[in-house]
Order: C-alpha cells, then sequence, then structure tokens
C-alpha cells in the first residue's frame, strides 16, 4: 500500500503517475481512442458535413450525468469491499491482543510452554491468512515451525482453520484439566470466535467480485458514449475534438480502472491493504504481551508489487 501525507506532496503524487502501469495502460486505451476519434471525424471535416450529422449535445449531456452516477455507485462498492477488508483486519488486531491477555492472565505465570505454543499459533494464524487471501500459504512465512508442523501444514486446504482448531483444542483440554476456570475458558472461547468470524468475512470478499455483467455494462456504456460522443462536438470544435474526447475517456474510464483496482484489497498491487504489516504486528505484539524470551522482533519484507497504483 501506498502511504502518502494528503497535501502536502500533489506535485509530487502527480509525476509519480508517470511511474503507474495502470495509468499507462490507461493512457495507451486513451490515445487508441484519440486515433479512432480522428478517423471517425477526419472524412466530416473534409467532406464539410458536420452540420448534417450533428448529434443533439444534450443528449450527451444527459447520457455524461447517467455514467457518472454509474461510476459513482461502481466506485463506492469497490471502496466499501476495501474498506470492509481494513474493518475486518483491524478486528484481527484487537482480537489477537484481547487472546493473548487473557491467556497472559489466565495460566499459571510459570508455564512458559503455553505462553509460547499460544504465541507462535496466533500469529501463524494471521500470517497464514495473509497468503490465504492471496495465492495459498508460503511455509517460509510462517514462524517456529517443526518438521511435524509443517508437514500437517502442508497436507491441508484451509491452514488457517487448522491452525485455528489447535488453538481451540489447547483451551480445550486446559480447561478439562482445570488449568483454567469456566469463566476464563468461556471468554477465550468467545475471541476465538471472532478469529472465525473474520475469516469468514474475508473470504467472503475475497471470492465474491462485483458481478461480471455489473462492470462489463460500464465498460460498453463508456465504449459507445465515446465512439458517439464525436459526432455530438465536431461541428463545434472541429480537429479539438480529438483531444476533447481523450479528455472526456481518461476521467471516465479512469474511475472505472481505480474501482477495479480496489475491489480485491488482500493481494499484492500498491493500493491493496498492507496486511503483511500488520500480520507482523500483530505477532510482535502477541509475543510481547505473553513475554516470550526467545522472540526476536521483526519486521516485514515488502515484496514486489505486481501493479504499480
Amino acid at each position: 500500500m501506498i502511504i502518502y501525507t494528503p497535501n502536502k506532496a500533489f506535485g509530487r503524487d502527480i509525476l509519480h503517475l508517470g511511474h503507474s502501469r495502470t495509468m499507462r495502460k490507461l493512457m495507451y486505451y486513451t490515445l487508441g481512442v484519440g486515433v479512432v476519434t480522428a478517423i471517425l471525424i477526419a472524412p466530416i471535416i473534409h467532406l464539410e458535413i458536420s452540420e448534417e450529422l450533428k448529434m443533439n449535445p444534450t443528449v450527451f449531456s444527459f447520457l455524461g450525468i447517467v455514467l457518472s452516477i454509474l461510476l459513482v455507485f461502481r466506485t463506492n462498492s469497490a471502496y466499501d469491499r476495501w474498506w470492509e477488508g481494513r474493518k475486518q483486519w483491524g478486528a484481527l488486531v484487537n482480537n489477537t491482543r484481547n487472546l493473548a491477555i487473557l491467556v497472559q492472565t489466565a495460566f499459571p505465570k510459570d508455564d512458559e510452554q503455553v505462553r509460547h505454543f499460544m504465541a507462535t499459533r496466533i500469529s501463524n494464524f494471521c500470517l497464514a491468512l495473509v497468503e490465504h487471501l492471496r495465492n495459498g500459504v508460503i511455509m517460509e512465512e510462517l514462524i517456529n515451525l517443526t518438521d511435524d508442523d509443517r508437514h500437517r501444514y502442508d497436507q491441508k486446504d484451509h491452514v488457517p482453520n487448522y491452525i485455528a482448531t489447535g488453538i481451540q483444542q489447547k483451551f480445550h483440554d486446559a480447561y478439562k484439566a482445570h488449568v483454567i476456570g469456566p469463566e476464563d475458558h468461556r471468554n477465550t472461547m468467545q475471541v476465538w470466535r471472532g478469529f472465525l468470524d473474520i475469516l469468514g468475512a474475508c473470504e467472503r470478499i475475497k471470492k465474491t467480485p462485483i458481478p461480471f455483467s455489473y462492470a462489463v455494462h460500464i465498460r460498453t456504456f463508456i465504449l459507445a458514449y465515446t465512439v458517439l460522443l464525436p459526432f455530438a462536438l465536431v461541428a463545434t470544435f472541429q480537429f479539438w475534438t480529438v483531444p476533447l474526447v481523450m479528455f472526456i475517456f481518461y476521467a471516465f474510464m479512469g474511475v472505472q480502472m481505480m474501482a477495479e483496482e480496489i475491489e480485491d484489497p488482500f493481494g499484492t498491487d500498491c493500493n491493496d491493504l498492507p496486511t503483511s504489516t500488520i500480520a507482523h504486528n500483530i505477532k510482535n505484539n502477541v509475543f510481547e504481551i505473553l513475554e516470550d524470551k526467545h522472540h526476536v522482533k521483526t519486521e516485514s519484507t515488502q515484496r514486489d508489487y505486481d501493479k504499480i497504483h
């Protein structure tokens, strides 16, 4: 995710667009629209028939308003998905801290083994969730894995579920052995269920994209509007119609492409959520709360973005 300071570096941010793959792709589309527009209006201007072919500009004004409203809905729905993902990861931060504090207070002070187990499992749940929402769990991203852990995880299609089950089993065994009381067990189970709720919510966002027909309809509308618009403008603007149509297309299609960029917030594009950073922060917080002396504080390593802006 790109971290920037609003209203502090406007000029620099504008210059940064030149390094944007998405914007470069949009520029190619815009240049293509310019070429098509020039091909459409050149014979009209040459034959001086622009008045005969002139279309009512008022119609295009209304169509532009309709298209703008559609793009607003499209962008809002994409941003809602992005923001919902951020809220779920914020809830995960809170739940992991709550669970770590419950472990710290509920278990005997001298039980370092259970603290290390819980710190490792809670951290690995978050680290596994990051990769689960991308292209599958990468074992190298997890911490403190034994050979047995690695073998078991490799056999699982859903590693976060398996880790969550191990956490629940540990609490259940402690309750049966009277290590923790019924109140502590009830509280830990309530927080633990929050892990699964967050997991399910993130999977819902990941696996339920914006309906394909909706996205295609808007793209088709933009294309049709752009192709017909020169006939409404050529009589008034002549060859200036070309840059004007290009600018209008750039504005509309840019909004559409930005919506497509953020509707899946869990990937590795630069506008996606910094889930790796959040997961590593959770890991450091949990180990600190549980006072694990073997933990070495680490920071996440930013991978190369799949797409820049």
